[in-house]
């Protein structure tokens, strides 16, 4: 894959996360970051699993989980 496409994945995904944890995201440069972060770690965890993801779609969710997982993560390291 791309730079451009792993831009677009790790906006959008950074988004969807941003949208699903704290009701709405923190700027596309944030949301890039987060959402880039959030493959790597959702690629290590899936692997961990045994789970393949493939194309657009699974790489969007890989980068998803993984952004979500990250900023809970954020949100409990903050309350302490």
């Amino acid at each position: 894959m791309g730079l451009i496409a792993w831009l677009i994945i790790g906006g959008l995904a950074g988004w969807i996360a941003g949208n699903i944890m704290r009701g709405g995201g923190f700027g596309i440069l944030a949301n890039i970051g987060v959402g880039i972060v959030g493959a790597v770690i959702g690629g290590f965890l899936f692997s961990l699993l045994g789970l393949q993801a493939g194309g657009f779609i699974g790489s969007l969710v890989t980068a998803t989980v993984g952004a979500v997982l990250l900023l809970w993560i954020i949100s409990k390291v903050r309350e302490a």
